[in-house]
């Protein structure tokens, strides 16, 4: 029997958490699809219990408010493309170990950057020229407002996280004051549709350009960080800064051409959604995509590929939750709740692929 200082008897815990090996994929797959089903039965009771609905009714027209008809399916990978962006955008950074926070923000500025063009140069510049300066300015502006950070984490040592998080609020306040500045009425706080600097649609549907943008970032991504000079620097980084600089990389160069990539990417999607699908700027124009990229981007492992399940999980779950809660007259609170379960269930079960836990023998206790 093993004593403390005290001469007390020392239980064995209850469990050990161990981290596990290298499991198969399948194993992997089996475990979150078991975790979703958890959640839809977990969600089912809580719908009963609270609401009195069947959830089975509610479960159809979650799948109704996504995929229902063909203008929802068009919405939907819409959405999907524009969360995937963003998700692609942060990638670099997170597997460098760059926690860029602020993707929301450099949206924004990427939207901010292609609004001010669409308002001050439509009417000046012909409307091929137009287009350019649009995609530029977003581009630019959105690298800018990431490379801000990444100068003082390289420099100074400085929390990314903190840094990027408070640049996220600065962009919302510029783009509030500008949209002030813009609004149609004067003073009323909405622009409105501007009328020129449109991105042009592909075969009569006006998300389609946006959709095929983003498939090929997401293949051009992919290849970057698997085959490139610049992925292996990044991914090398990202283990051990040390072992970088051991075999000659130059941390910080890479620290800041990695952030300019992210914010580029982040101030194309401030493009695609300003001038592509919205045609106007709001401060909700990122829509929390910023902040729910990053779930996407970690739930897939930093693999672009995946990002495309993960992105359109979440965009269903949340076009269904929509739906569910204008159907049934529900608070959309409801809806987030179902979604959140969901989700959260699917976090939880990236634990259960990573790590196993080991109860204590009933034999060994006795012993004690």
């Amino acid at each position: 029997m093993r004593q403390s200082h005290n001469s007390g008897t020392v239980k064995e815990p209850l469990f050990h958490i161990t981290k596990r090996a290298a499991i198969p994929w399948w194993q992997s797959w089996l475990i979150r699809i078991a975790s979703v089903l958890a959640a839809l039965i977990v969600c089912a009771v809580i719908t009963i219990l609270a609401t009195k609905q069947n959830p089975l009714e509610m479960y159809a027209t979650m799948f109704r408010g996504a995929v229902g008809n063909a203008r929802r399916v068009w919405s939907l990978f819409q959405n999907l493309a524009m969360l995937l962006c963003v998700s692609l955008a942060v990638t670099p950074a997170f597997k460098m170990r760059f926690w860029n926070i602020g993707a929301e923000g450099q949206v924004m500025m990427g939207g901010l950057a292609s609004a001010m063009c669409m308002i001050l140069l439509g009417n000046v510049l012909p409307e091929w020229l137009l287009l350019t300066v649009i995609v530029a300015a977003g581009i630019i502006a959105g690298a800018v407002w990431a490379v801000i950070p990444a100068i003082f984490k390289a420099s100074f040592n400085t929390n990314e996280t903190l840094f990027t998080l408070m640049m996220n609020y600065i962009a919302i306040q510029l783009v509030s004051y500008f949209v002030l500045q813009f609004s149609v009425p004067k003073g009323s706080g909405h622009i409105g549709e501007i009328p020129t600097g449109w991105l042009p649609t592909i075969f009569g549907q006006p998300y389609l350009l946006n959709i095929v943008v983003v498939a090929v970032l997401t293949v051009g991504m992919y290849i970057y960080l698997k085959y490139s000079k610049h992925g292996y620097e990044i991914a090398v980084v990202g283990e051990s800064e040390k072992t970088a600089r051991y075999i000659g990389i130059n941390v910080k160069k890479v620290i800041i051409r990695t952030m300019l990539l992210s914010g580029a990417l982040c101030g194309l999607a401030g493009v695609l959604l300003v001038s592509g699908t919205d045609h106007t700027l709001a401060s909700t124009t990122a829509g929390g995509r910023g902040f729910t990229a990053i779930m996407v981007s970690w739930l897939a492992k930093f693999n672009p590929l995946y990002m495309i399940l993960t992105s359109f999980l979440i965009v269903f779950l949340e076009k269904g939750a929509i739906e569910i809660a204008t159907v049934f007259d529900l608070n959309s609170s409801f809806a987030s709740i179902i979604t959140g379960i969901i989700i959260f269930f699917i976090i939880g079960s990236e634990f259960f692929i990573n790590y196993s836990l080991k109860f204590r023998h009933a034999a060994g206790e006795a012993k004690s």
